[in-house]
């Protein structure tokens, strides 16, 4: 839990409680979202479904703007949340390949898994390339991958930072970047929809 732990204020069991009842509170709500559904997942890529941008980047924009205030307001310390340092080249190379298993597969690592405890067979075959991806990335990481993961490191930075201005300002654009990006993305899809039948997307069968 971030700055509550382990600094007294929750104990370690609670805190891998309340990680539990996250995790399933998380997964509940990306099935009722239709999450675990490739056709969902993989719209974004095609035009017709916006869903999982729209709600990602909800889910960004509120997160960043509740620890800003709650750090302004003295109710967390925000300097004592880790986050590792940035390392640009590896996370882009991992950004291309993860964009292309979303693309092929339907599914990213967290939806895979909420399909696959639903029982649907296309989301354990995805974990089970999960599965196969991670061996193979362990088992060859010092011959193939320890140079490229060990590349581009810029250290422990912010955006903010990184760009010079405050985070204040910095969280401003990105909310006003979210909103101009939902409206767009609103008009493209149903523009896209209003379409008479297109073709392919009754190859996806949408």
């Amino acid at each position: 839990m971030g700055p509550l732990f382990p600094q007294g204020i929750i104990s370690e069991p609670v805190n891998h409680l309340i990680a539990v009842f996250i995790g399933l509170i998380f997964g509940f709500f990306l099935e009722a979202s239709g999450f675990t559904n490739t056709r969902k997942l993989a719209g974004v890529f095609y035009g017709y479904d916006f869903v999982v941008l729209k709600v990602f980047f909800t889910a960004a924009v509120t997160s960043a703007l509740g620890l800003f205030l709650m750090n302004y307001y003295g109710l967390i310390d925000i300097k004592l949340t880790f986050y590792p340092a940035t390392f640009w080249l590896p996370t882009l190379v991992g950004g291309i390949i993860m964009a292309l298993g979303f693309i092929v597969g339907g599914f990213c690592p967290g939806t895979s898994f909420c399909a696959a405890s639903t029982g649907k067979i296309d989301g354990m075959v995805f974990v089970g390339g999960v599965f196969l991806g991670i061996l193979g990335y362990s088992f060859t990481y010092k011959a193939l991958f320890e140079k490229l993961r060990n590349s581009g490191n810029i250290g422990q930075v912010n955006i903010a930072d990184w760009l010079g201005i405050s985070e204040g300002l910095f969280l401003f654009l990105l909310t006003t970047v979210a909103i101009a990006a939902f409206i767009f993305v609103t008009w493209l899809q149903n523009k896209l929809n209003s379409k008479k039948d297109p073709q392919f997307l009754q190859d996806l069968g949408v």
